[in-house]
């Protein structure tokens, strides 16, 4: 990272409330597709994404799956409290895992009314119906939830259902409602269940879609398959921390979230193969990408946790010590393989900000994001101040903008230190 401020001003821009698209297209794929190659700019629909890929692309996507992590809880007293679950508690605890808990599960939130929930009190959901989708789908009803307070101050809760033998998912599913971007600013309806979840999610557990993918559909695959173009999925659990605003000046000194991510064997092998032609599919898949070199780093050099990253990580070792990018995942293989695992749990708070130097990624399929955001900084870290170029021309060309608005391609010329000629 430079010496120089990184000032929160300098990632700033105006973006009027009318291009902030608060429902979908209809059809997700006739969105409209920036590119940004290596300095010049042209526009098109996302379909035509398949042939203006590079040759040999390797996507990555994150096949994350959004959980209905609002529970409203309605007191005697028509007091109304919101849970909004964040993350298994301890937060080392897989959210697969979680996901499959029966009868009860400690989960951290952020509790909306809080200060009407008194400490000893207990909270009731009753229903007479369920409700839900695919393999989650509930046929009978009188199920009950019950809320109690685990860890008051941490804002830890214990949620207890009957009947017991439901999962989690299960529950969430009948009683949650999807969380949607607080800066949509709107009710959440039916059809975002389907249209705020990519068409490949899998992993339950994200509090927030990957919203590059949202674009995708299975036209889009079928080309991307006739050109020849290989990908891979990996699982980033995205967290509310994602729509966390900077209000530090100095970008920096912002605190930045972590989130769960797994990495299969099979990924490692296939980002080996890959090296020099690797595209993530939004922030998250960069931000789990990335990550997993540092994870190789962290092993290499026989650190303790290795796979948990703060944010700091990525600065502290001179670029003329870091190992290449082969060296460190084939580092991560060695211990998946002597471990005898099929993938492992890592937890990420890496924080790319411009002066980041990357290892693995080649660009970037990407929404347009927030002013002054931590993924503004990451788009910068990538292409440097041509991001401004890049937003004013989507502003000028009436581009939809955040969760549900439009796509980008984003191809730098990139040649990374740790990449072996």
């Amino acid at each position: 990272m430079t010496d120089s401020e990184l000032l929160l001003t300098q990632f700033q821009y105006d973006l009027p409330d009318e291009r902030i698209a608060r429902f979908p297209l209809a059809q997700r794929d006739t969105s409209k597709l920036l590119v940004y190659r290596s300095g010049q700019i042209s526009h098109h629909q996302f379909t035509e994404l398949p042939e203006l890929l590079p040759s040999d692309s390797f996507l990555v996507f994150n096949n994350t799956k959004v959980i209905p992590a609002r529970l409203h809880f309605t007191k005697p007293t028509g007091a109304h409290i919101e849970l909004f679950l964040l993350n298994p508690f301890p937060s080392d605890l897989p959210i697969s895992q979680a996901m499959e808990a029966t009868g009860s599960a400690v989960w951290q939130g952020m509790i909306g009314n809080r200060k009407r929930w008194k400490r000893d009190e207990s909270l009731t959901l009753q229903g007479a119906e369920g409700r839900g989708h695919g393999k989650h789908s509930i046929a009978l009803g009188g199920i009950e939830i019950t809320a109690s307070w685990e860890d008051y101050e941490q804002s830890v809760v214990r949620l207890s259902w009957a009947p017991t033998e439901l999962t989690f998912a299960q529950i969430v599913q009948y009683a949650g409602e999807i969380p949607l971007p607080p800066y949509l600013k709107r009710n959440v309806t039916d059809a975002d269940r389907t249209t705020y979840q990519t068409i490949y999610s899998k992993e339950e557990g994200a509090v927030a879609a990957p919203t590059a993918g949202l674009h995708f559909t299975p036209a889009v695959f079928d080309a991307l398959r006739s050109q020849g173009v290989t990908f891979d999925y990996l699982t980033l659990h995205v967290g509310a921390g994602t729509f966390q605003p900077i209000k530090t000046d100095d970008v920096r000194q912002h605190y930045m979230h972590s989130e769960q991510v797994v990495y299969t064997k099979e990924n490692i092998q296939n980002l080996l193969s890959h090296l020099d032609t690797i595209i993530a599919v939004g922030t998250t898949s960069m931000r789990a990408l990335e990550s997993l070199y540092w994870i190789g780093v962290r092993l290499l050099r026989s650190e303790s946790t290795p796979f948990v990253l703060d944010q700091h990580y990525a600065y502290q070792i001179p670029i003329e010590q870091q190992p290449t990018a082969e060296e460190a995942l084939q580092a991560v293989l060695h211990y998946v393989a002597s471990a005898e695992q099929g993938s492992v749990v890592a937890h990420t708070g890496i924080y790319v900000t411009p002066g980041y130097s990357f290892k693995l990624c080649r660009g970037l399929v990407t929404n347009f994001h927030q002013p002054g955001s931590t993924l503004i900084l990451l788009i910068a870290a990538l292409i440097g101040n041509d991001w401004k170029r890049v937003y004013e021309e989507a502003l000028q060309n009436d581009y939809r903008f955040l969760s549900y608005g439009d796509s980008s391609l984003l191809l730098p010329k990139l040649k990374s230190e740790s990449v072996k000629e």
